[in-house]
């Protein structure tokens, strides 16, 4: 793929969020799924994110909000990291609400990132290695699929690669000297907009 604007890039992006959205939106309708009441609120796990380009077009949504708002979120997301590391040191694995929650909704929903919007539905991916990772769902998933035999298995093999394949048009060569990206969404607001122009990737 030719090197994207970042224009193109985040337009292309977008129309492959409304794939997963749709993909997603199936699956659980042959699960009977809905996230309404449930106990397990997903905004609270603890999800690592590894494109630039979702870290750039997140970011994206940031500055087109009001500064107070922005304000908001930063604040929040540095208590996040906060907290998160001293769960992380403590053995503990981090269950604190997402900086972006807004009583329930999420703050910047058209610029949620990929997990956020496949997490939940029985998926599996395939590895170029032909290695099958599969995931049974969240637990509301998993309780209403423990007695059935047809459940549907959502292949996110198909969107995961196309992801792979913006993340290379978006970065062009310096796919090759950028260090791979492992964070949580709080980490890629307090870091600020990923810099695509020296070896350190921030």
């Amino acid at each position: 793929m030719n090197k994207l604007t970042p224009k193109a890039a985040f337009r292309k992006l977008a129309a492959l969020y409304d794939r997963m959205v749709s993909a997603y939106d199936e699956a659980a309708q042959h699960v009977g799924l809905s996230c309404e009441n449930c106990e397990n609120n997903c905004c609270t796990s603890y999800f690592q994110h590894h494109t630039y380009i979702e870290w750039a077009y997140l970011w994206q949504g940031m500055n087109q909000l009001p500064q107070e708002r922005k304000d908001t979120y930063l604040q929040r997301a540095e208590e996040y990291v906060a907290r998160a590391r001293n769960d992380l040191a403590a053995g503990n694995r981090p269950r604190i609400m997402c900086p972006l929650n807004d009583d329930g909704l999420c703050g910047m929903y058209r610029h949620r990132l990929m997990i956020c919007r496949m997490h939940g539905v029985p998926n599996k991916l395939v590895k170029p290695n032909g290695a099958c990772i599969q995931f049974a769902g969240c637990y509301r998933t998993q309780e209403l699929t423990k007695d059935r035999e047809d459940v549907f298995v959502l292949d996110r093999t198909p969107l995961y690669r196309d992801l792979a394949q913006l993340e290379m048009g978006f970065l062009g060569n310096k796919i090759r000297q950028l260090p791979r990206v492992d964070l949580t969404l709080a980490e890629m607001l307090v870091s600020g907009p990923p810099s695509l122009h020296g070896p350190a990737g921030r």
